[in-house]
């Protein structure tokens, strides 16, 4: 059993708990912000600091393409590299290289580059369907899945790649982080429930690889770690499972049952459908998973969402919604400012309507943004293309969703999560 992790209280299912990392304690609930590259978009460790940012998310796939782990290791290790000396967590890479293959063939890939497209085309986009904004057209497949691993091709380059459960491991334990994902293969949306049911059977087999290496000594060359020779456990990294299983309940459970029978920590991946269906897969899940695990819902985490994973007793959160929004003009508002369920609590800045309104984004929001600009000089910016923009509009995004789960936190340790929840879904 996970030592680390403690709840301290629980509104219904909803918790407040704090778990102890070597970099640091996180209270949770908690949202990660994603720094793919380790960086979060816009924002420097200063102002992510000054937000109340716990933890950063960065991507395995991305930094083992550049600039490398073993640059990343020499210099330091990934808390050095980025001048972040608190909590990091990396996922598996297993989302990335999906993407590379069956997710292009369906045209939803979330990886690739978008093709000259316009701004104005990718926002409708976005607000049409978020998770598949970035490729809705199908492609031929990057990637082959074998028993072994992912041997892919980089987005990068072209260059040829084989990913493993041992190597995600070993990428992730060099790198330093945290928090750390056991290599999984990821389903489809439209993948039928047999070969959902076979995605699941090689997860189970790549989570128990991925144990073996975790718990291996590993050395660690010019990095200031407590020992050169140690086990993960005993330099207090801590590694997700993750949980898959579509839309259907008796696999979602198998997948459940296995994760908490092996894991420490449990996460939930292959999130698609309505909100409805989130609920019941998150319902699913929870209710057949140890109560003293942290959980983490992977690439989740709108307002809406967040209330609602919260309410089943969800710990953590991650997704690139508050950055994203932020470059392309959407701008996070609270409901007695105007904000709704149905426009995922936002304003779009590049309407005309703020041509000259002096009011900051959200009145009454604390960050730096919202207390010295208006949202007519953020209009301007973001009109005017200025690099300015970009770091004020993340900067309230960023907070807004941090400050918004910090609330949260209080709301349940008061008994007050439902009051709190009820002010922004009706």
């Amino acid at each position: 059993m996970l030592t680390g992790f403690k709840i301290l209280h629980k509104d219904g299912n909803a918790r407040v708990g704090k778990l102890k990392t070597l970099h640091g304690v996180i209270k949770t609930p908690n949202f990660n912000p994603v720094g793919t590259l380790g960086s979060v978009k816009a924002l420097g460790p200063r102002e992510l600091k000054e937000i109340g940012v716990q933890i950063v998310l960065a991507n395995t796939y991305h930094l083992m393409l550049r600039p490398g782990v073993d640059l990343i290791e020499k210099l330091g290790g990934l808390h050095k590299f980025m001048s972040w000396d608190r909590p990091i967590m990396t996922d598996s890479g297993g989302f990335q290289v999906f993407s590379l293959g069956v997710a292009m063939e369906h045209g939803n890939s979330k990886v690739l580059k978008r093709n000259k497209e316009k701004p104005e085309d990718f926002k409708k986009k976005l607000k049409l369907n978020k998770r598949n904004a970035l490729n809705t057209t199908s492609r031929p497949r990057l990637n082959k899945i074998t028993e072994e691993g992912v041997i892919f091709q980089s987005h990068l380059d072209g260059s040829k790649h084989t990913l493993t459960p041992e190597r995600s491991i070993e990428i992730q334990r060099k790198l330093g982080a945290d928090l750390i994902v056991a290599f999984d293969d990821h389903e489809s949306s439209k993948h039928t429930k047999d070969e959902i049911l076979k995605s699941i059977e090689l997860t189970e087999r790549w989570g128990l690889r991925s144990l073996e290496e975790f718990n291996k000594p590993l050395r660690i060359e010019n990095q200031e770690f407590p020992s050169k020779d140690f086990k993960s456990k005993n330099n207090k990294q801590i590694m997700y499972g993750v949980v898959h299983g579509g839309t259907y309940k008796d696999l979602r459970v198998r997948s459940a049952r296995f994760t908490d029978e092996n894991f420490d920590a449990i996460a939930i991946g292959g999130i698609y459908g309505d909100k409805q269906k989130l609920r019941q897969v998150i319902g699913w899940v929870t209710t057949e998973v140890s109560e003293d695990k942290p959980r983490h819902l992977l690439g989740i985490g709108e307002v809406e969402d967040l209330f609602n994973g919260i309410e089943q007793g969800i710990d953590f959160f991650d997704c690139v919604a508050p950055t994203r929004r932020a470059r392309f003009g959407s701008l996070y508002i609270s409901p007695k400012n105007g904000g709704q369920t149905d426009n995922n609590f936002t304003i779009s800045i590049r309407q005309s309507r703020f041509v000259a309104d002096k009011k900051p984004i959200d009145p009454g929001c604390g960050c730096c943004t919202c207390l010295n600009f208006s949202r007519a000089y953020l209009r301007h910016l973001s009109m005017s293309s200025e690099i300015l923009y970009h770091q004020l509009a993340t900067h309230h995004n960023v907070y807004f969703i941090t400050n918004l789960v910090t609330n949260i936190r209080k709301a349940i340790t008061d008994k007050e999560f439902l009051k709190l929840k009820n002010e922004y879904i009706k």
